[in-house]
């Protein structure tokens, strides 16, 4: 008997195929624990295919023809979960370790770049940005750029369009909030980030465990929240190349229950709460 794709059943088999796809993908860890957790989330990705059960489900996704299905896929199992200027001790380390350099590299025209690794829905590198430019209102018209990439397509069109509700607007300081927001026209309470900001940071889409294409060094990379999803190989396989993308003297900022086991291991040191400097170095170009 065939049922609605909204009241389709997942078995341990499915779970199992989905659950193997989920970790090649994305490094995502899924425990048969999580099964109703998964089987409610992939429901609307059937209906949205038009799919009766999770064996027909698991058929396309795990097929050639399924390869952009993925996507929507590890979208729909990912939590995103953020908010501005979550963990503020870490803007104040940047700024604090960092914001010398930044300005003798303004003085003589440097690069200076920032990559906000697992951005969600925009927040944390919108945060990085009105924090640094406060601060320093010359980067604005410097070199800085600010990468932000996620896994999640739909999270980065959101992010993309910069378009907060007051709910989401929690904690962004009132002075920020005339400085680098305008109300949106709706009347809604919405509010824009400004195109001061939209012009330092830019979105993409990016798998963490894919090839990265950039091909300069950062002065600091936040991934927070991000690598608790990951079981421990998956973590030691992600540190030395986040290692070789940081300048030596650069920052990593991981979540509040996110560690690095061994980070002298990986050309790193512990310089405060979930934040390490690189210590060894660059495989790139200094510039």
């Amino acid at each position: 008997m065939r049922h609605p794709s909204g009241q389709a059943h997942m078995n341990d088999q499915q779970f199992d195929r989905i659950a193997a796809l989920a970790y090649s993908e994305s490094g995502i860890r899924l425990v048969r624990e999580k099964k109703l957790m998964v089987q409610s989330r992939l429901r609307h990705r059937l209906r949205a295919l038009s799919i009766d059960t999770f064996s027909i489900y698991a058929d396309h996704v795990t097929s050639t023809q399924g390869i952009d299905e993925r996507r929507y896929m590890i979208s729909a199992l990912t939590t995103n979960v953020s908010q501005f200027f979550r963990e503020a001790q870490h803007f104040d380390m940047l700024c604090d370790a960092l914001l010398p350099t930044f300005r003798e590299r303004i003085r003589t025209g440097q690069r200076i770049r920032i990559w906000s690794a697992g951005c969600s829905n925009g927040q944390e590198p919108y945060s990085v940005a009105m924090h640094l430019l406060s601060l320093e209102p010359s980067l604005a018209d410097a070199d800085f750029r600010i990468l932000a990439t996620d896994i999640d397509p739909n999270v980065i069109a959101f992010a993309q369009q910069g378009k907060y509700a007051p709910a989401q607007l929690k904690g962004v300081p009132k002075s920020h909030l005339h400085g680098f927001t305008m109300a949106h026209p709706d009347d809604g309470g919405d509010r824009v980030m400004s195109e001061r900001l939209k012009t330092v940071v830019s979105f993409r889409e990016l798998n963490l465990f894919d090839d990265w294409p950039m091909q300069f060094p950062f002065d600091a990379i936040f991934c927070r929240n991000v690598v608790i999803y990951f079981d421990q190989p998956t973590q030691e396989r992600l540190w030395p190349r986040f290692s070789t993308r940081i300048r030596p003297g650069g920052l990593l900022f991981l979540g509040h229950s996110e560690r690095i086991a061994e980070p002298g291991a990986h050309g790193f040191r512990s310089c405060g709460p979930t934040a390490y400097t690189k210590t060894a170095p660059s495989h790139f170009n200094s510039r």
